[in-house]
């Protein structure tokens, strides 16, 4: 048997033994741009060859502290024990069979405990995809069938796929929609509550941008004529922005009182990864249906659509699946990710993990007037980067920063609307130790600009 050298079992150490990128992962970027379409980039040309715990070590020999997760999919660690213990089992088993053509129990499994684990105490179904795009769309799918209506309501600053429908869902033009359109009809965009641009102030944002939303909403499209309103409790590329609280409560208070599917797009922020299950649970709000994916498997392609029972069967037998929506072996690492959560209690490591990385983060704020704001839940942090005195973006002392992390053996992402925010989603499982040393690189960057 192959002896298993990454996972838990990897050394939890930064270390940096070249330059960055270093010799070996030179040469197979030169692979890549040989084979490989332009259009598939990379945050960091470094090529990985174990990853656990809260490290990812390339293959020439450097050990990155990991505050990306995957962009918020590895939660649990890379090759996590119960996810590689399940996943193995049953592969050993079968690979595939399709769940259209004959059904198997792990799939079965995944969408009750998707019932359990969501809010609300009502009957619940479940339909499993292969990424976060796929869940949405056929979010979308069941509110069109169960509404009878066309429209689609979205957000200033979200993001919801690649995929032609989800880039029309998706607010940000590079490098998402750019030179890809047309795209879907019957999508509209209305404000959302983002207190720290919002012109009034934050004290203001919740109201105004609610009645804001509603009118247009009323006014523009006709809520009889809206099937599915669509936000992120917590929204990822846009910034990792919060709405002000008491937006999310009135716009799916809205949405109830006049029949439109509420859907929350939990596929980043879901998991743990604020610290609750699900990030929505922070105002109590019970999405009608709710997406997830990212966190769900422990990096096996998995996506989910969990909703009303009612809502969910109102698409017609056939009118939901794909070839490989709830791989065996993905709905297997499902349930090794979703036992490792319980075991280890990460949603009290989530917690954790913003106790330590916020006031750290917000000491530097005092220290340096070039980060505008320090916000986010849990391991779902980030700070966002102006022009000294202003709320100007800036975008070029981000992707400064995010480089000076790297070399020094850092692993952090870059998001925003404007390209200005660091994002940091560490695994839930990492180290206390690590957590911090990542910091002290990230103040000693802030001293290099």
């Amino acid at each position: 048997m192959t002896e298993l050298t990454g996972g838990p079992a990897l050394p939890q150490e930064r270390r940096v033994v070249t330059a960055i990128p270093g010799p070996k992962s030179q040469e197979l970027w030169a692979r890549k741009q040989a084979t490989v379409a332009n259009g598939v980039g990379a945050v960091l040309p470094v090529f990985a060859k174990r990853a656990g715990g809260g490290v990812l070590e390339d293959v020439d020999g450097n050990s990155f502290i990991d505050f990306g997760s995957g962009i918020a999919v590895a939660s649990v660690g890379n090759s996590a024990e119960a996810v590689v213990r399940r996943a193995t089992a049953q592969l050993a088993d079968f690979t595939h069979t399709c769940a259209m053509v004959t059904p198997y129990e792990p799939y079965v499994e995944v969408c009750e405990l998707l019932a359990e684990l969501t809010p609300g105490d009502h009957a619940k179904k479940s339909a499993l995809f292969n990424s976060g795009a796929e869940a949405v769309e056929n979010a979308v799918k069941v509110a069109r069938a169960y509404t009878k209506r066309p429209a689609v309501v979205v957000f200033d600053h979200g993001y919801h796929g690649r995929t032609n429908l989800t880039m029309a869902l998706t607010s940000k033009n590079m490098p998402y929609k750019n030179g890809f359109g047309p795209f879907a009809p019957e999508v509209y965009r209305v404000p959302v509550a983002y207190p720290y641009r919002w012109l009034t102030g934050p004290e203001n944002c919740a109201q105004e941008a609610a009645d804001q939303a509603i009118e247009q909403i009323t006014k523009q499209i006709g809520a009889d004529n809206v099937a599915a309103i669509i936000i992120e409790p917590v929204l990822g590329e846009g910034g990792f922005i919060e709405p002000a609280k008491g937006f999310l409560p009135a716009i799916a208070n809205f949405a109830k009182e006049n029949g439109i599917v509420f859907v929350a797009d939990e596929i980043q922020s879901g998991f743990c990864r604020t610290g609750q299950w699900f990030a929505c649970e922070d105002e109590n709000i019970v999405p009608d249906v709710i997406t997830t994916a990212k966190g769900i498997a422990g990096g096996l392609p998995l996506a989910a659509v969990t909703g009303r029972a009612e809502i969910m069967d109102a698409a017609h037998a056939g009118g939901l699946g794909g070839t490989y929506g709830g791989n065996p072996v993905a709905c297997a690492a499902a349930l090794g990710s979703i036992e490792t959560m319980r075991e280890l209690d990460l949603n009290a490591k989530a917690r954790r993990i913003g106790e330590i990385m916020k006031p750290r983060l917000a000491a530097m704020a005092e220290k340096y007037d070039i980060i505008g704001e320090v916000r986010g839940r849990g391991a779902m942090i980030a700070i966002e980067l102006v022009q000294s005195g202003t709320k100007e973006p800036n975008a070029q002392a981000t992707g400064a920063l995010a480089k000076a992390c790297h070399q020094e053996g850092l692993l952090v992402l870059t998001t925003g609307t404007y390209g200005n925010v660091l994002r940091f989603l560490p695994p839930l499982v990492i180290g206390e130790d690590l957590l911090n040393e990542g910091l002290d690189i990230i103040e000693a960057a802030f001293a290099t600009l």
